[in-house]
């Protein structure tokens, strides 16, 4: 079984591809700090800036405080190769 690290890369992957309904759909089966912001940043990058806040509280993040979203994209990915965020 794949842990979910490597899974979250796969979505990213898929983000970054412009698959947002396939990462949509697989961010969704992930709990934890990373996913929620993984799916924060898919809102953002559909434009539901709405739910792109929310996701962002519950990843412990400040969405108004972010930077562009390649450097969202930059900090998530350098967060995914660090210690566990819960």
């Amino acid at each position: 079984m794949r842990d979910t690290t490597t899974e979250l890369r796969d979505v990213l992957a898929l983000l970054r591809a412009g698959h947002w309904n396939a990462a949509h759909d697989r961010v969704q089966q992930y709990e934890g700090l990373h996913a929620a912001w993984l799916h924060g940043l898919l809102h953002w990058q559909e434009g539901d800036l709405e739910d792109a806040e929310n996701w962002y509280e519950r990843a412990g993040r400040r969405f108004r405080q972010r930077g562009t979203l390649d450097e969202e994209l930059a900090l998530f990915e350098a967060a995914l190769n660090g210690p566990p965020a819960g």
